[in-house]
């Protein structure tokens, strides 16, 4: 891939220059198709792209896609592969099937709204909600709500009513993996495994707290074998993280404002990320040709390719139409406090 890449930098600069005052979430977030290349994730979780990417088929046997206007169901192989496996085996411990949230876009990169990572094809989200037992149509797949888990009048207190062991057993087979590096959770929902999680423990030190997941929670994996690209994340601290650095999420200092010098110079204003803020590669891969729509397949799982954009007989009939006119509609990236305990 690496060469492949070099060969296209030429071509990227001009995308650069010409796209320079423009940010990087609205010339990632208007590509509607992958790189027509080998797969490869560039960069960091949070500043990155993808190429060659494949999109999870909308339905499968144990999965149904959700808020599919948004566009975002691509992913690594190797993540894709992921979902396939952990939704066939999250039907083992009772787990009807998983709703799928965003992965990530054809070409990865910052997203209009939502996230801040998911810009290399290593980061999934999955639904606290289980996959019911029909097929959902389109208009639900967009407007079917958020059910949090925690209680509404308590904001770091787990809601006994719809958390279930289930959903415990859930979150525990997703760290199982030894790809799987972090999976996301609210602080609560953390608090309430570290409290009740009788069985083995040696991958709760995965399950990491952040505000923002309490109706879905967040698959991360390891960069890819090979992938000198990739930008790893800091390996997570050892133990299972019922410590102090939990604890650190129930109290004021994550939401404490920051001291100010009064001898500081003024900030800068915010600045969106641009794409000259992001690796070289990426120009490259947001400039390669994409391929030819018979050309462009899920990742199948060693079964027959189903394509990604012509009609299966499990997708809906208006779902391209939705992708091509509708914005996703999400709301702002929920803020996470920095600094923050190691491993998150």
């Amino acid at each position: 891939m690496a060469t492949a890449l070099a060969a296209s930098l030429l071509l990227g600069a001009a995308v650069e220059t010409s796209a320079a005052a423009e940010a990087a979430k609205q010339l990632f977030g208007g590509v509607t198709l992958p790189t027509r290349a080998e797969p490869g994730a560039v960069g960091f979780y949070s500043k990155g792209c993808l190429a060659g990417g494949v999109a999870i088929p909308t339905d499968g046997p144990t999965w149904q896609a959700m808020r599919l206007s948004r566009n975002r169901r691509w992913g690594h192989p190797q993540m894709i592969s992921l979902i396939e496996q952990f939704s066939q085996d999250a039907t083992k411990i009772g787990w009807p099937g998983l709703l799928l949230g965003d992965i990530s876009q054809p070409r990865g990169g910052p997203m209009l709204n939502g996230h801040a990572s998911h810009q290399i094809g290593l980061d999934a989200d999955i639904w606290f909600t289980p996959m019911p037992n029909r097929q959902l149509s389109v208009k639900e797949r967009e407007d079917q709500p958020f059910i949090s888990m925690l209680q509404e009048d308590k904001f770091l207190t787990v809601d006994p009513k719809r958390w279930t062991s289930k959903h415990a057993e859930l979150v525990m087979l997703a760290a199982s993996y030894p790809q799987v590096e972090r999976v996301f959770v609210n602080p609560a929902i953390k608090k309430k495994l570290c409290e009740t999680w009788k069985g083995d423990r040696s991958d709760l030190g995965k399950v990491r707290p952040i505000y923002g997941h309490d109706a879905h929670f967040h698959i991360r994996i390891k960069c890819p074998k090979g992938a000198t690209d990739c930008k790893p994340q800091a390996a997570v601290t050892a133990g299972d993280g019922c410590d102090k650095s939990l604890a650190w999420w129930f109290t004021d200092e994550p939401w404490a404002k920051p001291k100010k010098d009064p001898n500081a110079p003024p900030p800068k204003p915010p600045r969106q990320m641009q794409l000259s803020d992001m690796p070289k590669a990426c120009a490259a891969i947001l400039k390669a040709p994409g391929p030819a729509n018979e050309q462009v397949v899920t990742y199948g799982g060693g079964a027959a390719s189903v394509s990604a954009l012509q009609q299966t007989p499990q997708t809906p009939a208006s779902v391209e139409a939705i992708i091509a006119t509708q914005p996703g509609v999400m709301p702002d990236t929920i803020p996470v406090p920095l600094p923050r305990p190691a491993g998150n």
